[in-house]
């Protein structure tokens, strides 16, 4: 049995890679190692977005576990244009897996990195995995094991966000654990 805890990024100050955490987002951070305080963890993944780094340093920090980054944990970029009606495009991608704006990411592409990254994960010998996204890939993640998280679901993600992802070989759990204590 694996348990693999999906952490969405805590509040940043904007979309591009480099975009830090807001000051609430640095207390939703620290928030986090209070969180998993009872929590075991043996490996930490992480997108390498600078406020997906940032929301899991105080945690790893405090339990001395490397952060592993890595790009499939990237979020998916709607597009390089900056739509006015993004929510309605990006709703629309939700429902046409293979729409691609100009510069974007599908979803199809963007589900078989999820796909790529769960399938490795349930190879591992670790059985407690911690994955760091942000809310669209969040979503793709939690879609390989439940069809139904789509764009709602994301639409009712907080920053941050926990959900914890049960593994065996009889069923799959998934269930929202954050308390949004912050």
């Amino acid at each position: 049995m694996k348990t693999i805890y999906l952490v969405r990024h805590a509040s940043a100050a904007g979309q591009p890679v480099d975009s830090p955490l807001t000051e609430q987002g640095r207390k939703q951070a620290l928030a986090l190692v209070d969180f998993f305080k009872r929590k075991e963890i043996d490996i930490i993944y992480c997108s390498p977005f600078k406020r997906a780094v940032d929301t899991i340093k105080p945690l790893s920090d405090s339990r001395r576990i490397r952060v592993l980054e890595d790009d499939r944990l990237g979020e998916r970029v709607l597009s390089t244009v900056n739509f006015e009606d993004w929510r309605d495009k990006l709703k629309q991608t939700f429902e046409d897996f293979d729409l691609v704006f100009e510069g974007g990411e599908s979803h199809s592409a963007a589900m078989n990195r999820a796909k790529s990254l769960i399938e490795d994960l349930l190879c591992f010998e670790h059985d407690h995995i911690l994955l760091v996204s942000h809310g669209n890939m969040t979503t793709l993640l939690m879609r390989y094991f439940n069809e139904s998280f789509g764009y709602d679901c994301l639409m009712e993600m907080t920053n941050p966000d926990v959900f914890e992802l049960v593994v065996s070989s009889e069923k799959t759990m998934l269930n929202r654990i954050w308390d949004d204590r912050i």
